[in-house]
């Protein structure tokens, strides 16, 4: 998958694209991450991509006119998804990261200041967000989105596993998880976990995810109908 990144600030994405599962999975050609700065694409001497709001208000705007020529000129008129990273957008999900990580390419748009010329709109496929609340702007959330969605991408987890027994993946959040020794400070790794019987693990995970969610995210289990005390 092709990835590209428009933003005021490329600088922010080098450690975390250069690290870790993102880094190995460039490596691997399973990525490919490139970051664009916008204002190289400003008609202005001064680099200027943010102006002040038509009808008045506190702080700047994201004009639209570097924001298009950026566009333009990373897209090619190639065929690709669009995405602005923006509070009011839908949330990302699970479901939508599958969806994402089926693509071949994507442009993230990071939105920045009090937010983005309305007419940018018209050269975005879809405005996502990543919770309900607000950031300085929208590269830490291009950054979730490319962590999350690249965890869907097969051969990127070392275990295609890993993705599906995640937290939220079916709805519920990940089961208590325990590694060696199996006594420490005398706290000892629950004895089912211990016997090796498939079945009877898998029974306990569930029944584990389904408490977490209950006392954690007790909404989140309105999916599976009444919750019994």
């Amino acid at each position: 998958m092709k990835i590209d990144i428009l933003t005021l600030f490329p600088e922010m994405f080098e450690g975390v694209f250069s690290s870790s599962i993102l880094k190995r999975a460039q490596e691997k050609g399973l990525l490919q991450l490139t970051t664009h700065n916008i204002r190289d694409y400003t008609d202005n001497k001064h680099k200027k991509a943010d102006d002040y709001p038509f009808g008045g208000g506190a702080g700047m705007v994201m004009m639209a006119q570097p924001i298009f020529d950026c566009m333009e000129a990373v897209q090619q008129g190639e065929p690709v998804h669009r995405i602005l990273l923006t509070p009011r957008g839908k949330l990302l999900t699970p479901k939508k990261a599958r969806e994402l990580a089926k693509m071949d390419r994507m442009i993230l748009l990071c939105g920045h200041y009090e937010g983005v010329d309305e007419r940018v709109s018209t050269i975005i496929d879809e405005e996502l967000s990543i919770g309900d609340y607000v950031l300085t702007g929208g590269e830490l959330p291009a950054m979730v989105l490319v962590d999350c969605v690249s965890r869907f991408i097969p051969g990127v987890l070392g275990s295609e596993q890993s993705a599906e027994d995640e937290s939220h993946s079916n709805g519920l959040l990940e089961y208590p998880q325990y590694t060696r020794p199996a006594v420490f400070r005398g706290m000892e790794v629950p004895e089912i976990l211990q016997n090796g019987y498939h079945a009877k693990i898998e029974q306990w995970r569930y029944e584990q995810s389904m408490q977490k969610t209950k006392e954690m995210r007790p909404v989140l289990l309105g999916r599976f109908g009444k919750i019994e005390d």
